[in-house]
């Protein structure tokens, strides 16, 4: 098996009643019987010794329950990935006091080092999640950081240089309660503009003292706090500074309990949309106008709500090619007793597809949060991971000692949008129960595949070493602009032999999470030349033909 390596050159809750497994409704394909694992968990023997600390066990807390997320990025440039690992803490703490947010750099053999003091990327605030891209330009990826508090923004100094907080000085320092955020270029101007995902309106004095179902002390279901909170957008001023665009994009006129982000062009007028997943609340796609506005078109699209009109508890989203017809379909995580929910995008309409495709019954029983769409086993049809974990108390418990732990699962993409669920549940030789939130993709030891890296709530992190079995061909290509930075935003078509897949340079989307912004694609069987189109942010397209497989050098637009 060879896999290509290209680099591309130019110019990254939630409580229910009652649970119980369901059947497979009619039609769907049955659970994959037990295979050999797809993952091995190897966090500890490479160097990810990190934990995640939520506060107070017995305090109850509303944001304890929610983080963390996890972050991808090649920080020093150096070709490899490293992850930025998100920290909550303690809320009852003052401003600065908690352990902060920590930086690991990768070895290129996928071995990582924590390098947090020397490159000054310590932010200490109660965090969420964060996003990864070039805001500035300059050609190093920075780090959003969003918080239960004002956010933060670190600035990468570049060769020699530390990371430095300018969240105030760039006009982004918003004072909410931060979840899931994005850089995109929403006006084609070439520099990326920021959306932030807010969730509820919350402080200390508004919390509520809850019951779980069976009379113990637990966290609330949101929509006791009737607080949902509006997003953000920021426009880029191209001097490193941000203009909040809110109010005068359309943004301000819907809003709801943000959790999840999924940019995308989901009409392929060539600029670039926003769907966000609402916790308990319809769920918004912002259309762009094209002027620097959006409409809320959600409802109207068929996508706010499920396909009996019932607004679910949306977690996690990703938007990607289900049925590999070109457009961008939308896949969410929800609470137990609601099923993860796959809309089809049918020209720029939606439908509910999730009880014919294989997602809904295996999906019953859980609560999802970290979510996205990869081709682990490299044969053509992309796999979707969804990463597990309760908000209330229920039983029985999978996990004496979390209440709250679940299985992630794997859903094995089996040709014409269809899935069936891997087993065991994860993925892994054996099911592990954690209390999962951020999820993220990466390739973190060069070997072409996508391993998953994921933040578990109260717990450590986990790398899940891709070994799926029969891995087909693969490529991956780093698509950069003029500066060496990742060119989010772009929209790549690979050609092989009788195989056209579609992705985007996009790293934001699962759950407070930013991926890998390298663009894989799995290929089956097949070994000879490609061809690649790429469609950039900025409206460009430049071509790429008869590449031959194995290690290329830069490609230019």
């Amino acid at each position: 098996m060879r896999r290509a390596h290209i680099a591309l050159t130019t110019t990254c809750l939630c409580l229910a009643s009652c649970s119980s497994e369901a059947p497979e409704p009619s039609g769907e394909p049955a659970a994959s019987a037990a295979e050999e694992p797809w993952f091995v968990e190897v966090a500890q023997e490479r160097g990810l010794t990190w934990e995640h600390f939520k506060g107070e066990e017995v305090r109850y807390w509303f944001p304890e329950i929610m983080g963390p997320g996890v972050g991808v990025l090649d920080y020093d440039r150096d070709g490899d990935m490293d992850l930025y690992l998100v920290q909550s803490g303690d809320l009852s703490q003052p401003e600065g006091a908690n352990a902060g947010n920590r930086l690991f750099a990768n070895d290129g053999q996928g071995r990582f080092e924590d390098v947090t003091d020397s490159t000054g990327a310590t932010e200490r605030g109660y965090g969420m999640g964060c996003a990864c891209a070039d805001y500035d330009g300059d050609g190093w990826t920075d780090i959003y950081v969003t918080n239960v508090g004002k956010n933060a923004l670190l600035k990468n100094g570049g060769p020699g240089g530390e990371f430095k907080e300018t969240a105030s000085a760039a006009g982004v320092d918003d004072d909410r309660w931060g979840t899931s955020a994005a850089f995109m270029d929403i006006d084609k101007d070439g520099d990326l503009d920021l959306f932030v995902v807010n969730y509820l309106n919350w402080s200390e004095s508004v919390e509520l003292n809850c019951m779980s179902a069976f009379g113990d002390p637990d966290y609330c279901h949101p929509n006791n706090y009737n607080s949902p909170a509006t997003d953000v957008l920021y426009e880029n001023n191209g001097d490193g500074t941000f203009s909040d665009i809110t109010t005068s994009s359309g943004v301000y006129e819907a809003f709801g309990n943000g959790l999840g982000v999924a940019p995308g062009d989901f009409n392929s007028d060539g600029f670039m949309d926003i769907y966000v997943a609402n916790d308990m609340t319809a769920n918004q796609l912002w259309m762009n106008q094209g002027d620097k506005t959006f409409k809320e078109s959600g409802l109207l699209a068929g996508c706010a709500v499920n396909g009996e009109g019932a607004a679910e508890a949306g977690m996690g989203v990703v938007a990607f090619d289900a049925e590999n017809d070109g457009d961008l379909d939308i896949y969410l995580t929800h609470l137990r007793e609601q099923t993860n929910t796959l809309y089809i995008n049918q020209g720029g309409g939606f439908t509910d597809k999730t009880s014919i495709v294989g997602l809904a019954g295996p999906s019953l029983r859980f609560t999802g949060f970290g979510t996205g769409a990869a081709d682990f086993d490299q044969d053509g049809a992309l796999d979707l991971y969804a990463a597990n974990g309760r908000v209330g108390k229920w039983r029985p418990q999978f996990l004496e000692s979390d209440p709250y732990a679940e299985p992630d699962q794997v859903y094995r993409g089996v040709g014409a949008g269809r899935f069936k669920e891997v087993m065991p549940q994860g993925g892994t030789a054996e099911p592990y129960y954690a209390n999962s939130r951020g999820m993220a993709f990466v390739d973190t030891d060069g070997d072409g595949d996508l391993d998953v890296v994921v933040g578990d709530n109260h717990g450590r992190v986990r790398l899940l070493e891709n070994v799926a079995p029969g891995q087909g061909e693969s490529v991956l290509l780093e698509v950069v602009e003029a500066s060496g930075a990742p060119a989010v935003g772009a929209k790549v078509t690979l050609s092989a032999g009788d195989l056209t897949l579609v992705r985007s340079v996009q790293p934001a989307f699962s759950y407070c999470s930013s991926s890998d912004p390298r663009v894989h694609f799995g290929l089956g069987d097949y070994a000879g030349a490609i061809d690649v189109r790429i469609d950039w942010a900025d409206g460009e397209t430049t071509s790429h033909e008869g590449l031959e497989r194995g290690s290329l050098g830069p490609i230019s637009r």
